[in-house]
């Protein structure tokens, strides 16, 4: 069985209703990334970072998996296929989804701000200022924030490594260091980029692309591999 690894961004998940960060009107034209979005905010004012990421959970509970998320889980009959998301929400699994990476972390968990392997599965929808650890420190959201290190890029780069078809599914390959995945799928395979504003890239090879919304290009996209698997 073939190895399909998908790369997600936030134009997938902009079907479901939850806004992007960088288009036009998305969340950074109302908020400053200094002030939500670092480390260091967190420092200065967590009450206001935590608020932020509340509002943005509770977003993500009420929106549903779309036409792209639930085309996908199709793929899983004829390839063994692999996620990998910028995408902080939970999406990928709701659809069905079984093996998902995700890059930026996990808004429906939490873990110990000062011990960073204490994770926890959210069963509400708020942190609250005071809420701790076991060990005693506040909790935050899993998410990586900017400034931070990308954990889970090796893994993501192994992963891509391993691919026979790579797709890029609503994302402007614009935030590093995962829009450098593409460049890291073999030379020889196929590559598919689904955007509605997908620009030509002749430095990669085999590139197909899709100038349509992942919920119009993607369940076309999976019945031509299901119909003629490659």
């Amino acid at each position: 069985m073939k190895k399909l690894v998908i790369f997600t961004g936030s134009g997938i998940s902009a079907e479901s209703g939850i806004k992007t960060f960088r288009e036009s009107g998305g969340l950074w034209e109302s908020y400053d990334i200094q002030e939500v979005a670092t480390p260091q905010a967190f420092q200065r004012n967590p009450e206001l970072v935590l608020n932020f990421y509340n509002d943005r959970r509770k977003q993500v509970v009420q929106a549903k998996p779309n036409a792209a998320h639930l085309a996908l889980v199709e793929l899983e009959q004829k390839y063994s296929v692999q996620i990998i998301t910028q995408n902080i929400d939970d999406l990928h699994e709701r659809a069905g989804s079984k093996n998902v990476l995700h890059l930026h972390g996990e808004i429906m968990k939490m873990r110990s701000s000062a011990h960073q392997d204490l994770i926890y599965e959210m069963k509400e929808t708020e942190i609250k200022l005071g809420d701790k650890c076991e060990k005693g420190s506040q909790l935050r959201p899993h998410i990586v924030w900017f400034g931070e290190a990308v954990p889970k890029m090796e893994k993501a780069i192994e992963l891509t490594m391993q691919a026979d078809i790579f797709i890029v599914i609503g994302t402007s390959l614009e935030v590093y260091p995962a829009a450098s995945l593409l460049e890291y799928a073999p030379e020889n395979i196929t590559k598919y980029l689904v955007d509605p504003n997908a620009k030509s890239l002749p430095h990669i090879s085999n590139l197909t692309t899709v100038k349509k919304s992942a919920g119009d290009g993607v369940p076309l996209l999976v019945n031509k591999l299901n119909t003629n698997p490659s």
